[in-house]
């Protein structure tokens, strides 16, 4: 019988592999690395990005393929921000990296009113310095450390407050047009990475220290599925799934689908008038009661 050690390996193994299957397998679907690539790798030492390094290092030591990494990291110039942690990690692994000094800090507290969210301007200043580096470094892929239920919440951010069925692609092109941004992390869970963190004793940095934001709408919606996930487990991974499965002559946009050109003799099929897909697993068994109706 296994003792409880040989099951712990056991158990961080499995989840290791399953982590390293998942970012493959979006890395296939999405096309997001080909031979040849520098991949610049954004750390931010939190656990999404220090995983999103972790599996992208052993995927490239047995890839079919040759691509590069260097790590990034942007100081902003947070307060007590220990900026000697990321480079002493990079040292140790042998990881080719850039460190890039920044004030953004002080800019996003001197033009954002006291009290309101910070992210929106921290998270375009961030982006156009990363592009900017990228371009310097001349790398051809920008890696993000974007998770699952990151992709999830944005997709609801939208929908509740944006008023648009728009979530976080797991690749794209930026909004100058130069650089192709992937999310390597796009299938994983963030259990999984929080696990996965947490054994490899990755030396994470605090995400507060922009000060406490706790009532920040993402929190707000994140907050809302756990709740579905903890009432009704495996809702986030169907929901998921239907991200990858849209039925454009089932939604309302016209531009999507062409309803106005939807005529007895056009071409248009679409899928038919059956409005709710029910769940295949949900199908009657042999033993079931069923009426027949002859």
């Amino acid at each position: 019988m296994p003792s409880v050690a040989q099951k712990s390996v056991y158990e961080t193994n499995k989840l290791a592999k399953r982590l390293r299957r998942q970012v493959g397998e979006a890395i296939a679907d999405y096309n997001m690395i080909v031979e040849g690539d520098k991949v610049m790798v954004c750390l931010s030492g939190g656990k999404d990005s220090y995983t999103m390094l972790d599996i992208l290092l052993s995927l490239r030591s047995h890839a079919p393929i040759h691509f590069d990494i260097i790590a990034v990291n942007l100081d902003q110039k947070h307060p007590g921000f220990p900026e000697e942690i990321l480079p002493d990690y990079l040292k140790s692994l042998d990881v080719p990296f850039h460190i890039i000094e920044q004030d953004t800090y002080s800019i996003v507290k001197r033009v954002v009113p006291e009290g309101k969210t910070m992210c929106g301007l921290c998270s375009r200043m961030r982006r156009g310095i990363l592009y900017k580096t990228a371009k310097t470094l001349g790398a051809t892929k920008i890696a993000l450390g974007h998770h699952r239920e990151d992709i999830l919440e944005t997709f609801f951010l939208n929908m509740f407050h944006g008023g648009r069925l728009k979530a976080m692609p797991p690749k794209l092109k930026s909004d100058n047009g130069e650089h192709i941004v992937i999310r390597p992390l796009a299938y994983c869970k963030e259990k999984d990475i929080t696990a996965h963190a947490e054994i490899k004793a990755f030396p994470i940095i605090p995400c507060d220290l922009c000060g406490s934001q706790d009532n920040l709408q993402r929190q707000v919606t994140k907050q809302m599925l756990l709740e579905w996930e903890k009432k009704h487990p495996g809702r986030l991974d169907t929901m998921f799934s239907a991200l990858k499965k849209v039925s454009a002559s089932h939604l309302l946009d016209p531009v999507l689908y062409d309803f106005k050109g939807l005529s007895h003799d056009s071409s248009h099929e679409g899928e038919g008038d059956i409005a709710f897909d029910p769940d295949t697993s949900l199908n009657q068994s042999p033993t079931s009661n069923v009426i027949k109706i002859s």
